[in-house]
C-alpha cells in the first residue's frame, strides 16, 4: 500500500480480509448472509423488516407456476438467493397489455416478455449468478417503493445505504444511487453513485462516480451533497441490530427507505469492499482500532449506535 495512504488509516484489501474478515467472520456463519433466503428467515426471528416475499422457485419444474405466482402483483423483483454485486437482480415496475400478449415493464422500461422472465428464472436456479456458481433459487419479492427524496435523486432503481458493522458498530457508510449507466442499480462497480454521510447527522459530504468526485447526479444533475438521509436513527439501528443478529463481527448492511414501511434490510455482505472509504474521504482503519480499543465500554445496541453518531462524524 502506499505509505500517504498508509497514513491516512485506509484499509487495504489484504488488511480487509486477513485482519478483519478473517479474524472477524467465522465461516461457518457465511451461509447466513450469502444465502438471503436464510438472512430474510433470521430477519424475521429478530424483528427486522425485509421486503414481502411472494414466492420462492426451487426447480426448474416450479417455472411453470410463475403466472399464478405473480398474479394480482402489478410490481416485484426476481433475485437470486446466492447472487452478488446485484447480478442476476430484474426489477419489474409494471404490464402492458399487447396484442402480442402480456408483457413486463423493467426499471429502465424495457419490455421482456414472459417468455423472457422464466428464462431468465432458469439461468438463476442453474447457478449463473450465484457464488462460486452452485445451483440456486429464485426469490420474488416486494419491489421498494422510494420515498419522494430518492425518487428525484436517482430517478430509477432503488438507492440504499450501505452501512459498514464492525462487531456491532456502525463505522462508515454511504448512500448508494443508480443511475441509467448502472442500468437502476446501486452497486458503484457497475456505474452506480457513492455518497459518503456524516454518520451523526445523516447528512451527505461528497459524492464518487466513476473513480472520480463529482458534486451532481450524472442523470438528475440533482446536487448531491448536504443532503439529510431521513429516519436516520433508525436506519442505524437496523444496520446495528443486523450485525449483531449473524454473529458476524465485520460485514456491510444494506439498508432501503420504502415509502410506507420505513427502513427495511435489503440483503447483507460478509465481504463488504473498500470503496466506501474514497465516497467519505476517511480511512476504516482508525475507526476500527477504536472499536476494538472501546467494546468493553459499549454494553448494548443503543451504546454501540451512540459511540458510532459521537465518534465517526464527517471529517
Amino acid at each position: 500500500m502506499n505509505f500517504s495512504l498508509k497514513k491516512q488509516g485506509v484499509l487495504g484489501m489484504n488488511s480487509r480480509n486477513l485482519d478483519y474478515i478473517f479474524s472477524a467472520n467465522d465461516r461457518r456463519l457465511y451461509p447466513l448472509v450469502d444465502d438471503k433466503l436464510n438472512t430474510k428467515i433470521l430477519a424475521e426471528e429478530n424483528g427486522i423488516k425485509m421486503p414481502k416475499t411472494y414466492g420462492i422457485i426451487s426447480y426448474q419444474d416450479e417455472i411453470k407456476k410463475l403466472a399464478e405466482m405473480l398474479e394480482g402483483y402489478e410490481e416485484f423483483v426476481v433475485k437470486p438467493a446466492k447472487g452478488s454485486g446485484g447480478g442476476g437482480i430484474l426489477v419489474v415496475t409494471g404490464r402492458t397489455k399487447e396484442k402480442s400478449g402480456e408483457k413486463f415493464l423493467r426499471a429502465g422500461g424495457q419490455e421482456i416478455s414472459p417468455a423472457a422472465l422464466r428464462y431468465h428464472i432458469g439461468n438463476i436456479l442453474g447457478g449463473l449468478y450465484a457464488l462460486g456458481g452452485v445451483r440456486d433459487r429464485a426469490i420474488i419479492e416486494q419491489r421498494v417503493d422510494n420515498i419522494p427524496l430518492f425518487r428525484s435523486l436517482s430517478g430509477q432503481g432503488v438507492p440504499d445505504i450501505r452501512l459498514l458493522v464492525y462487531r456491532g458498530v456502525p463505522v462508515m457508510g454511504m448512500l448508494r444511487l443508480p443511475t441509467v449507466k448502472s442500468r437502476g442499480r446501486a452497486n458503484l462497480h457497475t456505474g452506480g453513485v457513492g455518497i459518503g454521510f456524516c454518520l451523526k447527522t445523516g447528512v451527505t459530504t461528497q459524492a464518487l462516480w466513476k473513480n472520480r468526485y463529482v458534486t451532481h447526479h450524472p442523470d438528475t444533475r440533482r446536487q448531491l451533497s448536504g443532503l439529510k438521509i431521513p429516519q436516520w436513527r433508525a436506519v442505524m439501528e437496523t444496520a446495528a441490530k443486523a450485525g449483531e443478529m449473524t454473529g458476524l463481527g465485520y460485514l456491510g448492511a444494506d439498508i432501503v427507505i420504502d415509502r410506507r414501511h420505513g427502513p427495511m434490510l435489503l440483503e447483507l455482505n460478509a465481504r463488504p469492499g473498500i470503496a466506501i472509504q474514497t465516497a467519505n474521504r476517511t480511512g476504516l482503519k482508525p475507526r476500527l482500532e477504536a472499536v476494538d480499543r472501546d467494546l468493553h465500554l459499549l454494553k448494548t445496541a443503543e451504546d454501540k449506535i451512540t459511540y458510532a453518531a459521537e465518534n465517526f462524524t464527517a471529517e
